[in-house]
């Protein structure tokens, strides 16, 4: 999930070197998910062991006779019940400092929500915005679940319901289309960084200086949202460091996450042939 979630998919798309930075713990969760990032050519040397943590894990068991979403089951996670030691915070910044020099973006996933029990601290939020404005060419990109406000100077992907403050929105809602234009700026004013609001089927939110909404292709039958917003992420991420105008980066990203979300019962991914028959459907929606 999550970052695991945005590395598939960059993978995918063509990505030439992924390195992942973080902290795992000595278990079978651990070993399994370095197994995969090894197969998809990662550089681990900036993945540490604590074996005093557990690797968090989002299982979501399913009925492999039962095809489609009708056969899943309901979530449930595995995670770090204590904070994160603040020896874990200071190798974790000496790496990002070890690595910033030398790459095109830097991708930062906060989606524990349990304040202090994931890798991205309070300290370690607070190095990132200090580093950001010394590192112009580096595009610093942050999702958080439940901390977008903190990230300054960081170019954040946020959706509808984090954008407006509403932790659990209820099946079916929406925030309104005026008060996701009116939010967008007030969080890229306050965060000094622009901002990307994701709405779904509505499309994304870009900040100014010339805001403007990007559409999503709008596509037909089931639909599978799950991993949709890291999708997202990783196509308008490498669309960015390609030398993509932030709309630009907008559209490719919607691409990657049309792509996806027709892929049922998995975390799905997007290859770069996969977004050509995409766009030309966009053109046809968006004339």
């Amino acid at each position: 999930g999550a970052a695991g979630t945005v590395v598939n998919n960059l993978a995918a798309l063509g990505a030439r070197h992924i390195i992942t930075l973080g902290v795992t713990g000595n278990d079978g969760e651990g070993w399994e998910l370095r197994k995969d990032l090894f197969a998809l050519g990662c550089d681990l040397t900036h993945l540490h062991t604590d074996p005093d943590r557990v690797t968090p894990t989002y299982l979501k068991p399913r009925d492999r006779l039962r095809p489609g979403l009708e056969g899943e089951h309901d979530r449930y996670d595995i995670k770090n019940v204590t904070p994160t030691p603040d020896w874990v915070g200071q190798v974790l910044l000496t790496s990002l400092d070890a690595v910033l020099s030398g790459i095109d973006a830097l991708v930062v996933m906060d989606q524990v929500r349990e304040e202090g029990h994931g890798v991205l601290t309070a300290a370690l939020i607070d190095a990132l915005a200090d580093r950001a404005p010394h590192f112009p060419k580096v595009i610093f990109w942050a999702d958080s679940r439940g901390r977008i406000r903190r990230y300054r100077n960081l170019l954040v992907k946020v959706n509808q319901f984090e954008l407006a403050g509403e932790d659990s929105p209820a099946p079916g809602a929406r925030v309104s289309d005026d008060t996701i234009c009116a939010e967008t700026e007030a969080l890229a004013a306050l965060l000094g960084a622009p901002v990307f609001a994701t709405a779904g089927e509505r499309g994304v939110r870009v900040s100014g200086p010339a805001p403007v909404t990007v559409p999503s292709v709008q596509v037909s039958g089931p639909v599978d949202p799950t991993g949709a917003g890291d999708s997202f992420t990783a196509g308008a991420v490498l669309a960015l460091a390609a030398g993509a105008t932030r709309p630009e980066a907008a559209l490719v990203g919607n691409l990657v996450a049309s792509v996806t979300v027709r892929q049922l019962a998995t975390t799905g991914t997007a290859a770069a042939c996969d977004l050509f028959p995409a766009l030309a459907l966009w053109k046809e929606q968006n004339p």
